[in-house]
């Protein structure tokens, strides 16, 4: 990864058919090989990235006892974990000491007009418990609403990258119940523990995760195919993207939702590392089922309701003492 991939959204955007359908068979090799690539031209504008950090900053340095405020209670998905409050490697069902991190978690902005499941208003749509300081709330939700608009730019790009209108996506995103989530990686005076990372080993969810890392930060390390691991390089003025286990069962396994972890490399555990996550799900009542061109010889997984679909893998992996839902 030397040469990690970078794919200019705005080129995209503006090429005509041709041009783009060489764009989406890069993407469409990218995302077979390591389901990873970095997306530049993204359009995000730099006030409201500018806004998140220092909202992230000023929240993640109050005293433990303020940040406590927001906690959610066991089993909820939003609001502040502390430290050792999850060991993401568990969820693979390998037992490690919880990562070094902490963090604060964001659900949807709105409810749609009459959704009624039971289990989406208590679960997606909970209401996302806002800390009390300046401006923090009005910054996480332009942030939001940023990353909303950009999932859907990149779910244009992989549709056309798996042969498909551009717009196919679009009537199972309209209403997506993703999540936001700012990770504050604290820096360390020790080593780790056997075992421990700052994020332990995992795949995301859901059909796609946009990553902010605090720039020229180092510690995302990709598992490759021959099982080493490589390590992904700061990408100033992009934003890191990776499939989830969703868009792979979508795609019948064509694309890869590849392990991923945060380590502490030697040079810098003595300083703190911060990221944001955006991880993009599809609505709550979206069928996910396999994409005709990815169906070859046959679906190898039946179809599933993108809410319940994470739910489920939210329930399984907090029973296992591993907070998952926002890896």
């Amino acid at each position: 990864m030397s040469g990690f991939p970078i794919i200019d959204l705005a080129q995209f955007a503006a090429a005509d058919p041709a041009g783009r359908a060489r764009i989406g068979t890069q993407v469409d090799r990218i995302c077979r090989e390591t389901g990873f690539l970095a997306i530049a031209g993204h359009g995000v504008p730099a006030a409201s990235i500018n806004a998140i950090w220092a909202a992230a900053r000023g929240f993640f340095d109050q005293p433990a006892s303020a940040k406590q405020r927001v906690a959610p209670p066991p089993g909820a998905p939003y609001g502040y974990l502390g430290p050792g409050a999850e060991a993401l490697a568990k969820s693979r069902g390998e037992d490690t000491p919880p990562d070094l991190k902490e963090s604060f978690n964001g659900g949807p902005l709105a409810v749609p007009p009459g959704e009624t499941d039971a289990d989406a208003l208590a679960f997606c749509y909970a209401p996302t418990p806002w800390p009390d300081l300046a401006g923090f709330r009005a910054a996480w939700q332009g942030y939001y609403r940023e990353m909303e608009a950009l999932a859907a730019r990149i779910m244009q790009l992989f549709a056309v990258a798996l042969g498909l209108e551009p717009d196919h996506f679009a009537p199972l995103i309209d209403a997506p119940v993703s999540a936001l989530r700012a990770l504050n990686y604290p820096a360390t005076d020790r080593p780790p523990a056997p075992g421990q990372q700052r994020a332990g080993a995992h795949t995301d969810y859901g059909s796609l995760t946009i990553l902010l890392p605090e720039p020229g930060s180092r510690g995302l390390e990709v598992q490759m195919a021959d099982g080493h691991w490589q390590a992904v390089p700061p990408m100033p003025g992009a934003f890191v993207i990776n499939i989830g286990d969703l868009m792979q069962r979508w795609t019948n396994d064509r694309w890869q939702s590849t392990l991923h972890r945060v380590v502490v490399p030697p040079e810098a555990a003595g300083r703190r590392r911060m990221s944001l996550a955006f991880f993009h799900q599809p609505n709550w009542h979206a069928e996910i089922a396999c994409l005709d061109p990815c169906r070859g010889d046959g679906a190898r997984h039946g179809p599933v309701l993108s809410g319940p679909y994470l739910q489920d893998k939210f329930t399984a992996a907090t029973a296992g003492q591993a907070v998952a839902r926002m890896p």
